[in-house]
C-alpha cells in the first residue's frame, strides 16, 4: 500500500505500509517528538532495540503499521494490531501519532482512514483505543472518528515520569467510523487529497 495525499495546507505526504529499512528514519520520528508527547507512549521508542522489535513485528500477521512520509522523514506512525486470542479475533487495536508541524492538516484523520480500510479488509469489526486521561487531545479526536469512551481503569497504567495515569478505552465498531469517515468526505477535505 502506497497512496501520495495532499493535506489541508496543499503539503505532499506519502502513506505507505513501514518497511525494515525504515529504521532510522523511524528512530528519528521518535526521536524528535517533544517528550511531552513521548510521555504516554507504550513503549521507549527512542531506544533503538524497541524500533527494531516494532519493524520485526510487521512480519507478523497480526501487526500492521503505516508510516506517512514528507521528502526524507517520517511525519506520521500508526499501527493495526489485531487480538492473537481467538476470541477476540474481531477486534483490532489502533495507535496513531503525528509528529507537531503536520497536526491540524488531516494528516490524522488520513492515517486512521487507510488503518480503517486494512481493518475492513482483514474482516475486524471493532477498532479498539487506549490512552492515558491527560490525553485529551487524542480523546477528542478520537471521538470526532466516531469511538466511544468505554470504561476507565484508574491509575492503571504508569506514565514515563513514573506517575499513575488513569487508563481510557475507547471503542467503536468499524460501520460507525464509516459513516463519520463518510461525514468527513462529504464535507469536501477528501478532494484535498486527491
Amino acid at each position: 500500500m502506497e497512496k501520495k495525499v495532499r493535506l489541508k495546507d496543499r503539503t505532499e505526504v506519502l502513506i505507505r505500509h513501514m518497511m525494515p529499512e525504515d529504521l532510522d528514519l523511524s528512530l528519528a520520528f521518535f526521536e524528535s517528538l517533544p517528550e511531552e508527547d513521548r510521555a504516554y507512549l507504550r513503549r521507549d521508542v527512542v531506544q533503538r532495540e524497541v524500533v527494531e522489535k516494532r519493524i520485526r513485528e510487521i512480519h507478523a500477521s497480526d501487526v500492521i503499521r503505516l508510516v506517512a512520509t514528507a521528502g526524507d522523514q517520517v511525519v506520521a506512525d500508526g499501527s493495526l494490531e489485531r487480538s492473537t486470542e481467538e476470541w477476540k479475533k474481531h477486534v483490532g487495536e489502533l495507535r496513531l501519532i503525528v509528529a507537531r508541524p503536520y497536526r491540524r492538516k488531516g494528516l490524522g484523520r488520513l492515517m486512521a482512514r487507510e488503518l480503517f480500510l486494512l481493518a475492513a479488509s482483514a474482516k475486524m469489526e471493532e477498532i479498539l483505543v487506549r490512552m492515558m486521561r491527560p490525553q485529551k487531545a487524542a480523546q477528542s479526536i478520537f471521538h470526532r472518528l466516531g469511538f466511544h469512551q468505554e470504561v476507565v481503569l484508574p491509575d492503571y497504567v504508569v506514565d514515563r515520569e513514573g506517575k499513575k495515569q488513569d487508563m481510557i478505552l475507547m471503542r467503536c465498531d468499524l460501520e460507525a467510523l464509516w459513516r463519520e469517515m463518510e461525514d468527513f468526505l462529504a464535507s469536501g477535505d477528501w478532494e484535498r487529497t486527491r
